[in-house]
């Protein structure tokens, strides 16, 4: 049923063209068109040298912490649920995206172990000769 009033809108939409001489191409699919993003959603994605944080997901940050700590110890420095009773990635991802308040705790915690660990990288004793 759907497919034959979009036809007949397309016919709709293509008879004045015929009408005129000019070409019959389809008109271009309101999707496409609703698939761009506006000027403001594009400024975020310039390059951001100063920010650690720019392109990194918020699964990147999660599988890290958990990768150093493990769900126990991510549960013991962040005091949320879904880390300590039955966690998955999954129900941490649907949650944090969810509650501004824990992603901010999280991309904290990220980065701070980053800077920690670039900080015990420089400390490392030179290699010995």
């Amino acid at each position: 049923m759907g497919d034959q009033h979009s036809d007949e809108a397309r016919d709709e939409l293509e008879q004045p063209l015929a009408d005129q001489g000019g070409p019959t191409a389809p008109p271009a699919p309101v999707a496409a068109q609703a698939q761009s993003p506006p000027a403001a959603e594009l400024a975020h994605t310039h390059r951001q040298p100063g920010n650690p944080l720019h392109g990194v997901t918020l699964e990147v940050m999660l599988r890290y912490l958990v990768a150093n700590l493990g769900w126990p110890g991510l549960a013991q420095k962040i005091a949320v649920r879904c880390f300590a009773t039955d966690p998955s990635m999954g129900s941490s991802l649907k949650f944090l995206r969810k509650t501004p308040w824990a992603r901010e705790k999280v991309e904290g915690l990220y980065l701070f172990m980053l800077r920690e660990q670039k900080r015990h990288g420089r400390r490392s004793p030179p290699p010995k000769s």
